[in-house]
């Protein structure tokens, strides 16, 4: 649920502390939302981040130009898509322009991962580029996005959990009445800050095989999903059931890539040496 005129509070501020942000702005004729200028500003950042690393994972810039041109619209569409087909009863009946209002709130990231892997797949087996480096560094852009994105949601007054009376809660004033509640929100965007500093720092030094970097966002950002979606209120469950789609789409993400990292790394104990980017630095040096 979103409310996009309630004043927003955090009592660990002081009593007195409230903010209205809002959720537009108006420039000459155009109506321009937070939302989509937060989603672009984090998706530019992650841009940055990769065209600056690609070269360290063996991928030339402009591939990964190429792989974004292609990438995102994409998975903008498979992630509205997602979002309306586990929401339909909110759409059923409504004007065509409703089911596209992507500015409005309503992008579900396992759509837009599973349109930007397809993408990515696609691209790879065309140009005959190895697929695992390729999401290793996307990886790495996917959660600057997310950490910085999820304030997109926070000037949608959106994704926010269960009422709460925890120190950092967060309140929500509408109508006279105000709500406290868990501001998952921020619990994702800091999980993802953090779990990009640290896979970025394990990255530089340690990675020991393709898809390594892969794995383990799939595994941090799987398993604080888990234990976030369970908080919210908002989640899509499969259809009538009673089963969050997130939650347990994240909980099988993070067991498989624990699973695999495991026994890659422990057990196969693979040579860095065979990565894509020391093969082709090795070719090069010939």
């Amino acid at each position: 649920m979103s409310i996009p005129d309630g004043a927003i509070s955090f009592p660990i501020f002081g009593e007195d502390f409230y903010i209205n942000p809002p959720s537009a702005f108006s420039l000459g004729p155009l109506t321009i939302h937070w939302y989509g200028v937060i989603i672009a500003t984090g998706f530019l950042l992650a841009v940055l981040y990769c065209t600056r690393r690609s070269k360290q994972f063996g991928i030339d810039p402009d591939s990964l130009y190429d792989v974004i041109i292609w990438g995102l619209p994409i998975g903008l569409i498979c992630a509205r898509a997602y979002y309306v087909i586990f929401y339909f009863d909110l759409f059923r009946g409504k004007p065509f322009i409703d089911y596209i209002a992507i500015w409005n709130g309503g992008l579900a990231f396992y759509g837009g991962l599973i349109g930007a892997a397809a993408t990515l797949i696609v691209y790879c087996r065309i140009k005959k580029l190895p697929f695992l480096p390729f999401m290793d560094i996307v990886s790495l852009g996917f959660m600057i996005g997310q950490a910085i994105g999820r304030w997109g949601n926070f000037m949608n007054r959106e994704a926010y959990g269960y009422e709460t009376d925890l120190p950092w809660r967060m309140g929500l004033t509408y109508g006279g009445a105000t709500t406290y509640v868990h501001p998952t929100f921020l619990y994702e965007s800091v999980w993802n800050l953090i779990g990009f500093l640290l896979i970025h720092r394990y990255s530089k030094k340690h990675r020991k095989f393709d898809g390594e970097i892969f794995l383990m966002y799939l595994g941090w950002y799987g398993l604080g999903r888990v234990w976030i979606e369970g908080l919210r209120t908002d989640s899509l469950y499969f259809f009538n059931t009673g089963i969050r789609v997130s939650q347990l789409l994240a909980g099988v993400c993070a067991v498989a890539a624990a699973g695999i990292l495991i026994y890659v790394r422990f057990i196969k104990k693979p040579d860095s040496a065979d990565m894509y980017v020391n093969k082709l630095n090795k070719m090069e040096e010939k």
